[in-house]
């Protein structure tokens, strides 16, 4: 009787450990998407919030677990205030113990997240904001940015159109996106040849662009050669549309600018012909995670995959490959797991940038061109423009 009870009670001591270890493993791992879900940027944050889980989804093979335990993903809608993001990130971190955050739709909101990060030594990956500073000399080591950066995009735009006797005269908002932006463009527009007649600078929230308009034109009036416009613009109004209405083509200068959203992609299909560098759009790609994304996408929400769609998968993805390789989920190891890492996106291979934590990345060189079947412009892929072709500094050093 006594050998039974012994027996009977290492067997209950046993089945508690298992219990006890099969409640550990089943215990989620954390990771706060912190996003404008709603506000002003709504329309981009649904496409990212969309795209991470579709990361997940992929970078897991659909079980949206990893070592056996569900990864769950807490939603906090900063409705793209700064002040109401650093709060959600500090309640992340510090209450709901996450292990590591997503978020940052647009730059002032992620770079308003970023000293939190750092006071909490938790890891933070940026997505889809774009201000060179976020890896610059506002970043941490605990900051990564699997999207791409101001300089990227200036850069591959100015590869898209400079040659030997192009002129240009810039566009673009007066602030350190638009300043930051230009200076990266006429860096890399002089090793192609080409040249930046006028930097143009206007408030963000302008809507007569007449003056700035003549200034441009006056400008490019002095010079021989190919004569064109280049739009950085973040901010309201509409400036091409409105120095297209004072009509340009009467000194032959013509326009070029940056890609965007399906939305956005609309009032292209006055400007057949124009060139410009996108970081996607969902035809320009050609690889087995973009393959999956489009099939995917049009499958459950009836439509291709948009821009933003595309960047936070990117986002997903890298966060499971960077926790999969991590020794633990503490941010010195995770930290040590993402730089330099390579993963595969719906853009081809990308990989992080050590010394700033950047992923580099392709960028697409289009054309414009106009298919009354499609509702918006098309950005016709002329080519590939990649990481290694686009020189993109290092603004500030991670160790």
């Amino acid at each position: 009787m006594l050998n039974f009870l012994h027996c009977a009670a290492r067997c209950l001591t046993l089945f508690s450990a298992l219990a006890c270890f099969a409640s550990f493993a089943a215990e989620p791992i954390k990771i706060a998407h912190v996003y404008g879900k709603s506000g002003p940027y709504e329309l981009y944050a649904k496409q990212s919030h969309d795209g991470l889980m579709l990361g997940i989804e992929y970078a897991t093979q659909g079980t949206f677990e990893l070592n056996g335990r569900p990864i769950q993903v807490l939603e906090k809608d900063s409705q793209l205030r700064p002040d109401l993001a650093r709060i959600l990130l500090e309640e992340a971190y510090a209450d709901d113990e996450v292990v590591l955050a997503v978020g940052g739709i647009s730059s002032s909101v992620a770079l308003a997240m970023l000293p939190i990060a750092e006071e909490y030594q938790r890891v933070l990956f940026i997505e889809p904001a774009v201000a060179d500073s976020i890896t610059g000399e506002d970043g941490s080591r605990y900051i990564f940015r699997t999207s791409r950066n101001s300089s990227q995009d200036a850069i591959a735009n100015a590869l898209a159109v400079g040659s030997p006797g192009v002129n240009v005269a810039t566009l673009a908002p007066d602030n350190a996106f638009g300043r930051d932006g230009v200076k990266a463009y006429r860096q890399a527009l002089e090793r192609t040849g080409a040249k930046v007649v006028l930097e143009e600078y206007a408030p963000s929230t302008t809507k007569d662009f007449t003056a700035h308009g003549q200034r441009i034109f006056d400008a490019l009036r002095r010079y021989d050669g190919e004569r064109i416009i280049f739009f950085f613009w973040s901010g309201t109004g509409n400036p091409l549309g409105k120095i297209h209405g004072m009509n340009p083509s009467r000194y032959n200068i013509r326009y070029s600018t940056g890609g965007h959203i399906f939305a956005g992609l609309v009032a292209y299909k006055q400007f057949p012909g124009m060139e410009g560098a996108t970081y996607y759009y969902y035809e320009n790609p050609t690889n087995k995670v973009n393959d999956w994304l489009v099939e995917t996408h049009q499958a459950r929400f009836d439509s291709p995959p948009d821009m933003f769609t595309a960047s936070g998968m990117t986002a997903g993805i890298a966060v499971v490959e960077a926790l999969k390789r991590a020794k633990s989920f503490h941010a010195d190891d995770i930290i040590t797991a993402a730089e330099g890492m390579r993963f595969k996106t719906p853009k081809g291979e990308m990989y992080i940038r050590e010394e700033d934590h950047q992923a580099m990345q392709s960028m697409y060189h289009f054309k414009v061109v106009v298919d009354d079947k499609v509702d918006w412009a098309i950005p016709e892929l002329v080519r590939e423009i990649k990481a290694e072709e686009m020189m993109v500094p290092i603004r500030a050093k991670r160790h």
